[in-house]
């Protein structure tokens, strides 16, 4: 697992003292130790994990300073709760590995909804909804479609919605750890294609307007990204918590303008 641990990042949030009596019930008396909400306020931190190589979603400027929408989401979020942000590195599964044994308290790396996820993690109001985009070299005319990927080469982070979704259409998947890496094996020759979230693909051509690739095809229908958290009772009242502030910060406008600052539009709402 590559990256675990490193280059993490702590972020103060602001006490919001109303919203945590509602949420976590701090008015009672008695609380259940092991309620995860409980320790994460009693820490003062709440963990999140995330790649930190995937812009616009989590990734370093030119300073190293870890950005991008999914980290100024879960700054807010914290802010809500009244704690501090803490972002962990890792490898794209790794991080579920991390979140299955407790080492983290939530994931935050633009995870979309699918049913094998949501049959073993617990996820919060969505945040975001992207499309996913198939991308070619500029000169391939053999891919139009996503059907078209039967028994083509394709390249994805081992684990990934895409890598799966390239899977499901017939397609032999390599496994690679960030988007530069899989749209430089589209470039060398190496794969035919690969699949990712259209907006970082735009992202990516913004930072790269020479790159020789294109977009064919797009899903019809915009999945949903939200932050997912272990299936169990202990983690219920963090879940909650969580909804409340995305609900907040959507009603309030802040993530509408933190999408627009690194998307260029609106994802926030479907």
């Amino acid at each position: 697992m590559k990256n675990m641990g490193k280059k993490t990042k702590i972020y103060a949030g602001i006490g919001l003292a109303g919203i945590l009596l509602a949420l976590s019930g701090c008015g009672k008396t008695e609380e259940k130790a092991d309620d995860l909400l409980t320790q994460i306020q009693e820490k003062g931190v709440i963990t999140f994990a995330m790649e930190g190589q995937w812009s616009p979603w989590t990734y370093h400027d030119e300073s190293g300073e870890l950005i991008g929408y999914d980290t100024e989401v879960g700054q807010a979020i914290a802010e809500k709760l009244g704690v501090q942000a803490e972002f962990v590195e890792g490898e794209w599964d790794g991080l579920f590995a991390g979140l299955d044994g407790g080492r983290y308290d939530a994931v935050i790396n633009g995870v979309e909804i699918i049913p094998e996820r949501a049959e073993k993690y617990d996820f919060t109001t969505p945040y975001a909804y992207i499309r996913t985009g198939l991308v070619v070299a500029q000169d391939n005319e053999d891919i139009s479609d996503f059907t078209d990927l039967a028994g083509k080469k394709t390249s994805n982070s081992l684990g990934s919605t895409y890598a799966d979704m390239a899977a499901e259409y017939g397609a032999d998947v390599s496994n690679v750890d960030t988007l530069s890496e899989t749209i430089d094996m589209v470039l060398s020759g190496r794969v035919d294609a690969t699949l990712n979230a259209e907006v970082s693909f735009y992202d990516y051509l913004e930072e790269h307007p020479d790159a020789p690739i294109k977009i064919v095809a797009l899903t019809e229908e915009a999945s949903e990204v939200a932050i997912p958290v272990r299936k169990e009772e202990a983690t219920e009242s963090l879940r909650e918590a969580i909804n409340q502030a995305i609900r907040e910060l959507s009603e309030d406008g802040t993530l509408t303008a933190l999408s627009e600052k690194y998307f260029g539009s609106d994802i926030s709402q479907k």
